[in-house]
């Protein structure tokens, strides 16, 4: 790897991502057009409202939608596009927020879309004044559910398309967005890590809200896409509750060039440099001992495959999120897909690694299994012992 200046200058420990787009790690790597745009137009005043505007067609055009608009993050995205959905265009409405006094104020969503990705996603919604209605339970979410749920006081029904989400026993997004529509209920579809731009309102949706800093390689941003007149409501909360979303000149203009380089990007040549990567990592991890390999493709069907690795303890010497731990400690850092590491594997993901980077990441998996059975030193920490004690790292930031 090269050494980057900027991290020897403030002390900063390199990270190879293996991960895939996680917002701790800075969520991917911005194209180059995104960086000059961003740069450039910060020595320059703007008229916002000018810059969203033409922010919108490009959004439009790229995801079916009447209009878009650019905003913090995709949380922001849920967070306005719920408001909006409550407040239609009236700005008095808007100034009161989260007041809901008198407004459609609850959002039905299924029990197995809320989801933690970082935050609860249900506290997207909250800090509107809405409230959340679970819908069923967390593995069983019929049709009947959303039909009995639906009332006088419902503002939106949000849908989550994620790796989060439960996988099992979900009410398919068809049936939510007929029974919905059949209600005069506007629906909102957390697209945040996908690469789908267009299904979601092709499909029905009202609004398919993205991550411009994901698959998109934007600067931190959310996009928000959809019917005009939702969409022109959403936008108006930056009068009130979106002031503290608010988006700079440098990120709308980052956003709309990384929507044009996703529409001239070669997209096969990068899912095929991606797959070279995972055939490296199965052909360098294969003698590895209490490692079992298996290709596995991506949950919500984005165009990727990642590598699960099981680990074992008894052969490999410590636990999977030993290894994880292990990996991350070092210099450079290496991070993996770890969210399901209780059970007892992770995930080695492409989208963000560079080739130098996949030798290293196969060098650092064998050589911390084969410390780990030399110095017998793993299987020591449980993973309610690992969770403690990331949260006493989180508790004692920034020291």
């Amino acid at each position: 790897m090269t050494t980057v200046p900027l991290f020897s200058r403030l002390g900063l420990t390199p990270v190879i991502n293996a991960s895939g787009t996680m917002t701790v790690l800075g969520a991917s790597r911005v194209v180059p057009q995104a960086i000059a745009d961003g740069a450039e137009i910060q020595s320059h005043f703007v008229r916002i409202g000018e810059l969203q505007a033409r922010a919108s067609r490009t959004i439009a055009r790229l995801t079916g939608a009447e209009a878009g608009f650019v905003t913090a993050c995709s949380a922001a995205g849920i967070a306005l596009s719920v408001a909006g959905c409550m407040t239609g265009p009236n700005l008095g409405r808007i100034e009161r927020l989260p007041d809901t006094e008198g407004l459609r104020d609850e959002v039905v969503v299924p029990a197995g879309h809320l989801v933690h990705y970082g935050a609860p996603i249900d506290q997207a919604v909250r800090l509107t004044g809405a409230k959340v209605v679970p819908l069923g339970s967390p593995g069983r979410v019929r049709p009947f559910h959303l039909e009995d749920r639906i009332g006088e006081r419902t503002a939106a029904g949000l849908f989550v398309v994620s790796h989060h989400v439960v996988p099992e026993g979900q009410i398919p997004f068809e049936d939510f967005v007929r029974v919905c529509r059949a209600h005069g209920v506007p629906v909102i579809v957390d697209m945040a890590s996908e690469y789908d731009l267009r299904g979601p309102l092709a499909r029905g949706a009202s609004i398919a809200i993205y991550s411009s800093h994901k698959f998109l390689g934007g600067p931190t941003g959310g996009i928000v896409a959809g019917a005009k007149e939702l969409v022109r409501a959403a936008y108006l909360q930056n009068r009130g509750i979106g002031r503290t979303m608010k988006v700079g000149k440098e990120g709308i203009a980052g956003t709309i060039a990384a929507l044009e380089a996703w529409e001239r990007r070669d997209h096969a040549a990068a899912r095929e440099r991606e797959a070279g990567f995972v055939r490296l990592w199965q052909e360098r991890l294969a003698g590895v001992p209490g490692l079992a390999l298996e290709v596995h493709h991506d949950w919500t069907g984005n165009p990727i495959d990642r590598l699960k690795v099981s680990v074992s303890p008894t052969e490999a010497g410590l636990y999977a999120w030993e290894l994880a731990d292990r990996l991350a400690a070092g210099n450079p850092a290496v991070h993996v897909r770890d969210d399901l590491v209780e059970h007892g594997h992770f995930f080695l993901d492409p989208c963000n690694v560079l080739p130098d980077e996949a030798d290293v990441v196969a060098e650092r998996i064998a050589a911390e299994v084969q410390a780990a059975i030399a110095a017998g030193d793993g299987c020591r920490i449980s993973l309610p012992e690992r969770l403690r004690r990331q949260d006493e790292a989180a508790l004692a930031w920034p020291d």
